[in-house]
């Protein structure tokens, strides 16, 4: 009998050893966190015959494959297993070897930033096409879990770590969105972060690259025939804008005479150029599919975007108040702050290596001033300091329950006419926060706040 150990009692984890189990497999899951919600995860899968070994991070004796899910290569269990020869390989990659005769096609996508939004917009443009489809993978919903049901097709959104333990997944059709710097502290270096996210090309019917992006685009160049996406007019074997339409230049019957237009940048929400590049991805990988055009624009019109990605919380005293919390690298606050002229920018908690210097001297024509708070806010101030001088920075210490109220105020202090507060952070939250959600929510609560203060303020000069 197979002896699989899985690494982690999360949401895949534990879909990776109820699924197992199932299958007869004798399956010990390893887990450090002793914590109410895996005890109760342990408790589940022991009616099912799973052991879980809480603490111990070794690799137990006698199993003959790990299954991860996100564990970096240098975990001591993960490093135990690759020195013993034991196979380790990640939950989408056993997903893909316990796919069943005849099926769903497999649409993967991969980038830094705004896979989720373009893996559901693709799952629109598939639902309006009538194609029963899951969205699947890093955005939440474990693709063992998903794998054996009868769709039409599965939209796959793949982190780097998902990637780096894939050896022979072969989707239908490929995308990457963008390439930056993040995750280095998993990867070790950019070199090998870049690696993980082109494994995704390595046995795909039909490569899907951003145009507009150079490692994208540098990851591509070694499958001929793959299909570009573009903010600029589409050459042939290409989609992208023409005036305000988003058209396919690839998937037609004359790619070098015809094009065909698949919708108007007003279908695209919240619209931003970096979440019109996610609409393009998405089209692709869909007409990949035989998508009609139509499909693609009423996904689109369909299409709700998730919490904390460019979400309008208010509009007080003509400022706006924008939560892009979900921006928990440079690279998305690079492409949230180019969305608006003028931004008082709410920033910083762990930058995870990344280097933010870059970000800042881009988008230091469009700051009015910024407010920091988190972990590494001061390497921000540090590049603020160099490359925007004259910007207003308002430092926020504290690290208590109140400090977004602290944040917001002082934004609101800062901010004038016309202005957008932007908290659009370039760090994850875990400093300071739950996770991301729970730091958009409490950026929210805090607008709330603002706005019954001044509803107050005008009630008593009534």
């Amino acid at each position: 009998m197979t002896y699989t150990c899985v690494a982690g009692l999360g949401v895949s984890g534990t879909a990776v050893a109820k699924v197992l189990a199932g299958r007869g497999e004798r399956v010990v899951v390893v887990e450090a966190v002793e914590g109410e919600r895996q005890l109760a995860a342990a408790a589940e899968l022991a009616r099912l015959g799973v052991e879980t070994r809480f603490g111990e991070m070794v690799l137990p004796e006698g199993v003959a494959r790990v299954v991860t899910t996100g564990w970096p290569p240098h975990h001591p269990l993960i490093a135990a297993a690759l020195r013993a020869g034991v196979e380790v390989v990640g939950e989408v990659e056993l997903a893909w070897r316990l796919r069943p005769p005849q099926a769903a096609p497999w649409l993967a996508l991969t980038g830094t930033n705004g896979k989720t939004t373009a893996v559901r917009m693709l799952t629109s443009m598939l639902t309006a096409a009538g194609r029963k489809a899951l969205a699947v993978g890093n955005v939440g919903v474990p693709v063992v879990r998903a794998v054996a049901e009868p769709y039409d097709a599965l939209a796959v959104e793949l982190s780097s770590f998902q990637l780096h333990w894939s050896g022979t997944l072969a989707p239908h059709a490929a995308a990457i969105l963008n390439v930056a710097p993040d995750h280095l502290d998993w990867h070790g270096s950019m070199e090998e972060y870049a690696a993980a996210k082109g494994r995704i090309y390595e046995r795909a019917g039909t490569v899907i690259f951003n145009a507009d992006d150079p490692e994208a685009t540098r990851l591509a160049e070694p499958y001929p025939g793959a299909v570009g996406f573009t903010l600029r007019v589409p050459r042939s074997g290409q989609l992208g804008l023409v005036e305000d339409l988003l058209v396919d230049r690839a998937f037609v019957a004359d790619p070098v005479e015809a094009a065909e237009e698949l919708a108007t940048l007003a279908d695209v929400r919240p619209f931003a150029p970096h979440n019109v590049a996610n609409a393009l991805a998405a089209a692709a990988l869909a007409r990949s599919l035989g998508v009609p055009s139509e499909a693609v624009r009423q996904g689109l019109r369909d299409f709700v975007p998730d919490p904390h990605r460019l979400a309008h919380v208010d509009r007080i005293g003509e400022v706006d108040y924008v939560d892009d919390s979900k921006a928990t690298n440079p690279h998305a606050a690079a492409a949230a702050l180019m969305s608006y002229p003028s931004v008082v920018w709410v920033a910083g908690g762990q930058l995870k290596g990344a280097d933010v210097d870059e970000l800042v001297r881009q988008a230091a024509p469009r700051l009015r001033a910024a407010v920091l708070l988190g972990a590494d806010r001061a390497r921000i101030a540090e590049a603020i300091a160099r490359h925007a001088p004259n910007v207003p920075l308002v430092d926020i210490p504290d690290r208590d329950t109140g400090a977004m109220e602290r944040v917001v105020t002082e934004a609101a202090r800062l901010a004038s006419p016309g202005d957008t507060v932007l908290l659009s952070p370039a760090g994850a939250s875990l400093d300071m926060f739950a996770n991301y959600p729970a730091r958009g929510e409490a950026f929210a609560r805090a607008v709330r706040g603002l706005r019954a203060r001044a509803e107050a303020r005008r009630e008593h000069e009534r």
